[in-house]
Parts: structure tokens; C-alpha cells; sequence
């Protein structure tokens, strides 16, 4: 077997470490947090995000007061439990009765609603996002309780505004609805 040039061994010799160092280099990271004997210091806090495999970002944390900064953990204010309060309706077709606006987060998303119907009245309650019916359409005086994925590609539509809406129609006189859970869930 020939012999090679001396320097061309000592080149491939070269180039292998440095890919070696340039690999090293390119796994390395800086160190999340720092034990520090001086109990008096205060390290630079680094920033925590994560994104998404379409470069969403799904998380991140709140370097000014601490905690979470994102996602945001929506938390439903008390409801009022008096019926004649809810909303509600006397209509012989759906109308809507209540609405919201929510941001998109999570693929899925749950809603609960209490519904009532006035002594002798009869009546439907339906959801909508979007202008798309959301769930089973429900007799009043039934739960709904529905678990689904939100209408349109979430792709597109990640952290962009929807809007639920809660419709009901009436015979014979009054059908309340009350939402009393909603969130947003993973698929």
C-alpha cells in the first residue's frame, strides 16, 4: 500500500478535530441556572419560550414578576344561579342569546351550559363558533356538556380570535341558558 504525504494525514487529522470542536460547539448550551456560592448574588434570570413545530410560541414565562406568561389561564367568573337572570329567549327560532370572543390556544375545546325552560315552555339550545354549529343541539332543561375540535384549520387560525355563541328558540314561553365551563384542550 502507498504511503501518503505526510501533511495530507496531518490535514485530515486537523479537519477531524475541528469538526469535533465545531460539533461540541454546536450542542453545547449556556446552563439554565447557576449554583452560586455568594448567597447575596442575583444571576441573570433567562427568558424560557418554547415554540411549536410551525413556530407558535406555547410558552414562555414572566421574567418581570415571575410565573407564567404564557399560556394565558382563563379562570370563569362566578355565574348568577337565578334562572330568570340567565340569558334567554321567547323566540320560535334560534336567536342568539349570549356571545364571546375567545382567543384560539388549543385544538379542542370544552363548553358546559345549564339550560331551563319556563313552566310549560319547551325549547332548543345549540352552540355556534364561528357561525358553525359547536356540539348536539339540546333540549332546555338538559345540560350540554360537549368536547370537540375548534371549526377551521388550527394551523392558521393559532391565537387568532373566535367567537362562540350560545343560541336558543322558545314555545310556549322562556328557554335560559347559563355557561358555566369553557376551555380550551389539547387534541
Amino acid at each position: 500500500m502507498p504511503q501518503l504525504p505526510e501533511d495530507i494525514i496531518d490535514r485530515l487529522n486537523q479537519m477531524e478535530r475541528r469538526l469535533k470542536a465545531l460539533s461540541t460547539a454546536v450542542n453545547t448550551r449556556p446552563p439554565l441556572n447557576e449554583i452560586r456560592p455568594d448567597p447575596n448574588f442575583v444571576p441573570n434570570r433567562p427568558v424560557i419560550r418554547m415554540y411549536d413545530g410551525y413556530v407558535h410560541e406555547i410558552f414562555s414565562d414572566d421574567i418581570v414578576t415571575g410565573g407564567l406568561a404564557r399560556p394565558w389561564l382563563a379562570l370563569l367568573p362566578p355565574k348568577d344561579t337565578s334562572t330568570t337572570r340567565w340569558p334567554q329567549t321567547t323566540s320560535g327560532s334560534f336567536v342568539t342569546v349570549a356571545r364571546s370572543f375567545n382567543p384560539i390556544w388549543q385544538p379542542k375545546m370544552r363548553i358546559s351550559l345549564s339550560t331551563a325552560a319556563s313552566g310549560g315552555a319547551t325549547g332548543q339550545v345549540k352552540v355556534m363558533v364561528d357561525d358553525v354549529q359547536f356540539g348536539p343541539t339540546v333540549t332546555a332543561g338538559t345540560t350540554y356538556d360537549y368536547t370537540g375540535l375548534v371549526p377551521g384549520d388550527f394551523k392558521t387560525r393559532f391565537s387568532q380570535t373566535m367567537k362562540i355563541e350560545i343560541q336558543a328558540l322558545a314555545s310556549g314561553g322562556t328557554v335560559y341558558a347559563q355557561p358555566v365551563l369553557i376551555y380550551g384542550t389539547q387534541s
